[in-house]
């Protein structure tokens, strides 16, 4: 293993802890507060681990996307090694701030997504994959909670604009990788196992069409609002039923029936079935009605998105927010805030 050398940041702008956003596998996330010497101010959000080997690896795989659209941005060339208020070795990886949240949470406060934000979000989403396809590596963990989503609004339509972004490469592994720390005997796959194709739960195999089956896994959300296999609560349960029956998650007949050959070529049981990321952006269900983008009449709650949020604004999906007064000044999502912990991050960059 290379030698990390540590050196000192110069001229570093101030950091202020501002509170915490959440916990992962292997680390946190927690947003800062920038405030540069002109005065300006910014926002960032930190992921800390103490795993130096996971998180390492991920920032490898996040530098390796850079200019990816589709992709959390890291806004370092290096990570930040430091102590937290414990006095324990962390270190520090500041990435680009997703004011609205994850699409899990979103999913949550709209319940049924409509049938125009489900095929934006999931163009998104395959855009991302042929960008972290073409690299060589599968995600491994695609799920709602490590979706972003980067509001842009407009004060003349009083629309919000939303882009998507893949986010949390900490269980990323090269196309056909069978060796990492992230397997166990019990558990010969890697991932959230609610989201796992067959083959990686039977054979703990990492193939580019796991992803893709975890894709049909969030577009069959969007739609019912519930986590796949929802009637199942043990893992071995769902196990067998992935293993030994062959089954694939219920479609409701309420699935529109493009959506339902869309989530059926995600849901082939064998992986080369399902085809490509770029062969499923090119797929009717997406490509039907791209020109006509016309909004349904569902409501969608506005997201709390008073933070400063720094994102490249692309072809962004357009959400009609409800214009009657009582929607307009009801309060928007609240998420929990943690107590600012004490003082003691203070980072320097490991090259």
């Amino acid at each position: 293993m290379a030698i990390i050398r540590v050196q000192r940041c110069q001229d570093k702008p101030f950091m202020k802890f501002v509170k915490f956003l959440g916990k992962g596998s292997y680390g946190s996330v927690d947003l800062y507060r920038h405030t540069k010497h002109d005065g300006s101010t910014s926002f960032t959000a930190a992921k800390v681990s103490s795993d130096r080997r996971t998180i390492e690896r991920e920032f490898r795989v996040l530098s390796q996307l850079k200019g990816s659209p589709r992709i959390v941005r890291v806004f370092s060339n290096s990570l930040h090694e430091g102590l937290d208020s414990d006095g324990n070795r962390v270190f520090e990886m500041p990435m680009e701030y997703a004011s609205a949240g994850s699409l899990s949470s979103f999913v949550r406060a709209n319940k049924q997504l409509n049938g125009s934000t489900v095929k934006d979000f999931t163009r998104m989403i395959l855009e991302g994959l042929v960008s972290v396809h073409s690299h060589g590596y599968v995600h491994c963990d695609l799920k709602p909670d490590n979706l972003l989503l980067f509001p842009v609004y407009d004060q003349q339509a009083w629309t919000y604009s939303y882009q998507l972004k893949i986010a949390d490469f900490g269980l990323a592994l090269k196309e056909g990788e069978e060796k990492s720390d992230n397997w166990c005997y019990h558990s010969p796959f890697v991932g959230t196992p609610f989201y796992m194709s067959p083959e990686s739960v039977r054979d703990g195999t990492v193939r580019k069409g796991l992803d893709l089956w975890s894709l049909g896994c969030i577009v069959l959300e969007m739609y019912t609002g519930k986590r796949p296999w929802s009637e199942f609560r043990s893992l071995y349960d769902l196990e067998d039923v992935l293993v030994e029956d062959k089954k694939v998650p219920a479609i409701p007949d309420t699935v529109p029936s493009d959506a339902r050959q869309f989530l059926e070529k995600c849901f082939a049981l064998e992986p080369e079935d399902r085809g490509t990321a770029s062969e499923l952006l090119l797929h009717p269900f997406l490509v039907g009605d791209d020109n006509k983008k016309i909004a349904d009449d569902d409501t969608i709650v506005k997201p709390d998105a008073k933070l400063e949020d720094s994102v490249t604004t692309k072809k962004a999906l357009k959400v009609k927010i409800v214009s009657s007064k009582l929607q307009l000044f009801k309060k928007p999502l609240k998420l929990k805030i943690i107590p600012p912990r004490p003082p003691g991050f203070t980072f320097v960059p490991v090259q």
